[in-house]
């Protein structure tokens, strides 16, 4: 059994991301920069951009943090959203999701320009992917074929199972496994909570992408010997073992999968150092104007 290090993968891109910006600058070339907008103050979304503008610091972007208290108006937040459109200093900006209530996340997310959407939400972006045409991929998608490229593992004829289907993980993963590319070129199996027999399809399967948020969903005796398993969920679970009294738990129940597995991702320290890595690989695509003239 071998543990998937995305620490590690996310530190190796950053490093090669890097290097890149460094050459582009010093052929005289523009910096990529890139704005998040934040509104409110939720503690997850605090943290993921802080995350995020360190992170641009780090490869030698440039980065812009944008805040509004929680009772902006929606149309102060789509004003705003147009001018970055177009401001030509910015390569690609962000809008943190969740949003208040009574912010449409659909109308802020259809106003960004597709060539700046880094996010990778906007339907443009989105119908480019299910096509296997050039674009944006939203980051965790992303960041599970990148894991799966760089260790080598063999996606091809393989069964994969995916738990979950939201727009933001399970749709787009499940075009991703079965597109002709590697990762990639498998027969998919897309499981959610209206499935009555999960463990029967689990069982069968080569690959599992876990991404239902339901903390230690799946269990020993759902997996087959030398399975593949990408645990995406990250779910606050109370604890007495940490400072903070809580700690992040995935979807698998790791202590019983793991000694089955041929690979798999822990959490934290899988899936999650990669989002914020295939953010920074949009930007840097989105600067050099790779994707969109």
């Amino acid at each position: 059994m071998k543990i998937i290090d995305g620490r590690a993968i996310s530190a190796q891109i950053k490093k090669e991301i890097a290097e890149e910006v460094a050459r582009i600058k010093e052929a005289g070339g523009k910096t990529p920069h890139l704005a998040a907008i934040l509104v409110g103050h939720d503690g997850g979304s605090e943290t993921y951009v802080a995350n995020k503008v360190k992170s641009c610091e780090e490869v030698g972007f440039n980065s812009t943090l944008i805040r509004y208290e929680d009772d902006v108006a929606e149309e102060e937040l789509l004003d705003r959203v147009n001018q970055l459109n177009h401001d030509p200093d910015i390569d690609g900006f962000i809008v943190q999701l969740p949003l208040p209530k009574h912010i449409s996340e659909t109308k802020i997310t259809e106003a960004i320009d597709y060539r700046k959407d880094v996010d990778g939400f906007h339907p443009v972006n989105v119908g480019r992917m299910s096509l296997g045409m050039p674009c944006f991929l939203s980051a965790t998608p992303s960041g599970i074929m990148e894991l799966l490229k760089r260790y080598e593992i063999e996606t091809r004829g393989k069964h994969c199972v995916i738990l979950g289907r939201s727009n933001i993980v399970g749709k787009p993963a499940a075009m991703l496994m079965m597109q002709k590319a590697y990762p990639g070129d498998c027969t998919v199996t897309v499981c959610h909570s209206r499935t009555p027999n999960i463990k029967e399809i689990t069982l069968q399967a080569d690959i599992i992408i876990a991404a239902l948020g339901v903390p230690e969903f799946l269990t020993g005796d759902m997996v087959k010997e030398g399975v593949v398993v990408i645990d995406v969920g990250t779910t606050r679970v109370p604890s007495d073992k940490t400072k903070s009294g809580f700690k992040l738990t995935g979807d698998v129940k790791f202590d019983e999968v793991a000694p089955k597995c041929s690979y798999i991702t822990p959490v934290p320290g899988g899936i999650g150092p990669m989002t914020i890595v295939s953010l920074l690989k949009n930007t840097l695509l989105a600067g050099k104007k790779e994707i969109y003239q």
